[in-house]
This record gives structure tokens, C-alpha cells and sequence, in this order.
């Protein structure tokens, strides 16, 4: 996650979540905007993915790397959240028991 060096990481995430919370309504529920959110991501990746491939063939070949790529690195990010909301779950959710 060498990208948290950088000073603007978290306005970016900040940004992205304001999207998605501003697409919210009572007709279009937090699932949905997950979904379109992740899909977005995945969008982004492969695009990524072509970017940095010098062919199709190179991308194809590759497939199996990027895939394991972006995956792991999605997953020690949701562990990373998911400890930080179970460490301060009333605080983040404003929730009391």
C-alpha cells in the first residue's frame, strides 16, 4: 500500500466515499452503491492493468498476477478498515448501547 505515502491519499478516499454516500437515496440503497462502487474499481484496475501492458497477449499472459495483485492488496486494505471500525465501532458509527 506504498500509495498511503502520499499526502493527498486520504482526501482521494475521503472523495470517493462523499461520491458514494451523495448516490445514496431511499430508492437506491447502501448495497447498490457498493456494488456500483466495486465494479467502478475493478473497471479501473483492468484499465490500469492495460495501461502498464504492452499488448493484449502481454495482458492475458499477466492475467493471473494482476488479479492476485489487486486482490491482496484489497484484502489487507479491509482488514485494515475492518480493524479500525471494530476498535472504535461506537465512535465511527456514532452507536451506543
Amino acid at each position: 500500500m506504498q500509495s498511503k505515502k502520499d499526502p493527498a491519499f486520504f482526501e482521494r478516499v475521503d472523495e470517493h466515499i462523499k461520491v458514494s454516500n451523495d448516490q445514496m437515496t431511499p430508492q437506491v440503497g447502501v448495497e447498490e452503491v457498493n456494488a456500483s462502487m466495486m465494479y467502478a474499481l475493478a473497471r479501473f484496475n483492468a484499465w490500469m492493468t492495460a495501461h502498464s501492458s504492452t499488448s493484449a497477449e502481454h495482458m492475458r499472459v499477466a492475467r493471473a498476477e494482476s488479479i492476485g495483485h489487486f486482490v491482496a492488496q484489497y484484502q489487507a486494505m479491509l482488514e485494515e478498515s475492518l480493524d479500525a471500525y471494530i476498535n472504535n465501532y461506537e465512535r465511527y458509527t456514532q452507536r451506543t448501547h
